[in-house]
């Protein structure tokens, strides 16, 4: 227990200070991606794999990890690449995002490097593979690629965007005050989401690509001579950003008296033991994970309750 309680308190230090430790890794060819420590569990010799007839095409097969049955998918094919040729020499990178467990297939794995999320950018317009990255930064001079996790996993296994019926109707119906949800993620398949999740419900949405913007967007606010906390519902934001993650992203709201009173829900695909003491940490008002839209639903609707009652 100790050396748990040690690992999450050395974790927690970066909370606040914009940095993420990333895992290196490569595919076919001599390009680096990377990978947020935070979803890694572990990084194994690729075992021996039972095919499953009818899988897609990312799916090289299954295997047995720790007593459990896992997916692993071949990330150059998911990326658009040809299939990793002799897997008995590649690694698999066992994850876990939005509360489910999966094992990717390179063929590689570098090392860990601990970064500033500012050195960490956008991918430039017009790339060829930027369909499927969500960041690009370097490291010893050589540029890595951050690629965009759920949408590969939403290609493979699309989860339900539908909300159930009483919540949609509940959400049709209502008439509050304020009805505009401000949404900040890097993802352009989870902005999608939770975009097409809050107007199912009748709301307006102002949609933001990474946290500096979200920032920026406040302070414009603010010196405009409006109170962002009277002009949205919450916020609703993702961990893993370029220029300024979610977590910075809270801190920096909750330590500015004109910005503290707006509600903020941190939304992510990260899991783990480490979630709980960070969003304590920043100060978030909640944490939630992706992606449930009824359980999302159900918390617009409960902060706008909070939001009426409190007028």
């Amino acid at each position: 227990m100790g050396g748990v309680l040690d690992s999450v308190n050395q974790r927690t230090q970066l909370v606040g200070q914009n940095r993420l430790e990333l895992l290196m890794f490569r595919l076919n060819s001599g390009q680096l991606y990377g990978i947020n420590v935070f979803k890694v569990k572990e990084v194994l010799p690729c075992p021996a794999l039972t095919l499953l007839p009818h899988s897609s095409k990312v799916v090289r097969g299954i295997a047995h990890v720790r007593g459990r049955t896992i997916s692993i998918l071949d990330l150059s094919v998911a990326t658009g690449g040809r299939p990793l040729q002799d897997i008995s020499k590649g690694f698999i990178i066992i994850t876990e995002y939005n509360n489910s467990v999966q094992g990717f297939l390179v063929g590689a794995v570098e090392r860990i490097v601990n970064l500033n999320w500012e050195a960490i950018s956008s991918p430039p317009k017009g790339s060829g593979r930027a369909h499927y990255l969500t960041a690009v930064t370097e490291v010893d001079k050589k540029l890595v690629e951050i690629l965009d996790v759920e949408r590969i996993l939403a290609e493979v296994s699309p989860p339900s965007e539908n909300l159930s019926e009483d919540l949609y109707n509940k959400g049709q119906g209502a008439d509050h005050r304020l009805n505009t949800v401000l949404i900040v993620d890097d993802s352009s398949v989870a902005r999608a989401q939770i975009r097409r999740c809050c107007e199912s419900m009748g709301l307006d949405t102002v949609v933001l690509n990474d946290g500096r913007q979200a920032y920026e967007h406040l302070k414009t606010l603010l010196a405009e001579g409006h109170n962002p906390a009277d002009r949205y519902i919450l916020l609703i934001s993702d961990i893993e950003m370029p220029e300024m993650d979610g977590y910075t992203l809270t801190a920096s709201i909750k330590n500015d008296p004109d910005l503290a009173g707006l509600y903020v829900m941190l939304h992510t695909s990260l899991s783990g033991v480490f979630n709980q003491a960070m969003v304590d940490k920043v100060g978030a008002d909640d944490f939630l994970a992706k992606f449930h839209p009824d359980e999302l639903a159900r918390r617009v609707l409960a902060q706008q309750e909070r939001q009426e009652v409190a007028a």
